[in-house]
């Protein structure tokens, strides 16, 4: 019986992120080495709100031109997660619960909007941080980000999910939202993060403070103890001015590079149909620098 050949890949794809001070980003080198491990003719381009080139246009502008130029989707980075979602034609059920998308496809001239980040970090987690107690956390930040953290958190398992933002309504709203899928009392807003620093067992930074153009700790660096775990999502730099603090505190650790390489290897599937190795994608990534 005749074997039928093998659908041809395509002969090229084409992606992007779209996001406020990403040029340190390294999310283009992992999908392109991706894209070559695969046999693509693969380019990913970074449009940056802080380039000159985009400044002074608007979310659906970028959007529009990227699915005009015949991009397979974009990824989207603060602080657009939750603004893109209005431009969208339909939401997965990450998406949809999370209130947040970090990955949109174009395809049949519709807009469809995923969120890759809840899976990301709960990898990134349950591999790095095997066997950390989880009774009582800390979450910085109830951005779009942080939304996607949350749910990831609560299903591996959090006892007490406490959550602040520097925006009091948006940590209760997201806590009240948590509580309605997972159940009373999984998760509340605090009023700051000295308010709960003493019953913690571990933090997780979900907002944008540490990365190189927004400097500093988001958590008391003089709370920190080291029976406290310390997780952070920026990962450029790697070693955050939080981690740093929490690492010399002698507190268990987990950088924001398990997060970007796991979320990558489920946008890489999404753009291209094709699997993506997360090992492969991790070279990629710690070749790039500390």
């Amino acid at each position: 019986m005749h074997k039928a050949d093998p659908a041809p890949h395509p002969q090229r794809v084409r992606a992007g992120l779209i996001g406020r001070g990403i040029g340190l980003s390294r999310t283009p080198a992992m999908q392109e080495a991706g894209g070559r491990a695969c046999g693509l003719d693969y380019s990913y381009q970074l449009l940056d709100f802080d380039d000159p080139e985009y400044a002074g246009s608007s979310l659906s502008e970028i959007v529009e031109w990227a699915e005009e130029q015949g991009f397979a989707g974009v990824n989207i980075t603060f602080p657009f997660k939750i603004e893109v979602i209005q431009l969208l034609d339909s939401l997965s059920e990450n998406a949809r619960a999370v209130g947040a998308v970090n990955t949109v496809v174009f395809k049949d001239a519709r807009r469809y909007g995923h969120n890759t980040d809840l899976w990301g970090f709960a990898e990134s987690f349950r591999r790095g941080m095997e066997g950390a107690a989880l009774d009582q956390v800390l979450l910085l930040g109830a951005g779009g980000a942080g939304g996607a953290v949350s749910h990831a958190l609560l299903s591996l398992g959090v006892g007490t999910l406490w959550i602040y933002d520097k925006e009091p309504q948006r940590a209760g709203d997201l806590a009240e939202s948590l509580e309605a899928r997972f159940g009373m009392g999984r998760a509340r807003s605090a009023a700051s993060p000295q308010d709960v620093a003493f019953g913690l067992t571990g933090i997780v930074n979900a907002t944008p403070v540490g990365m190189r153009k927004m400097p500093g700790s988001p958590f008391p660096k003089d709370l920190l103890r080291s029976d406290l775990w310390v997780a952070d999502i920026v990962y450029f730099p790697l070693e955050t001015e939080l981690l740093a603090a929490a690492r010399a505190a002698g507190c268990r650790v987990l950088s924001g590079a398990g997060m970007a390489v796991f979320q990558a290897v489920r946008a890489f599937e999404l753009f291209t149909g094709e699997k993506a190795d997360p090992d492969h994608l991790r070279k990629t990534f710690e070749s790039l620098g500390p």
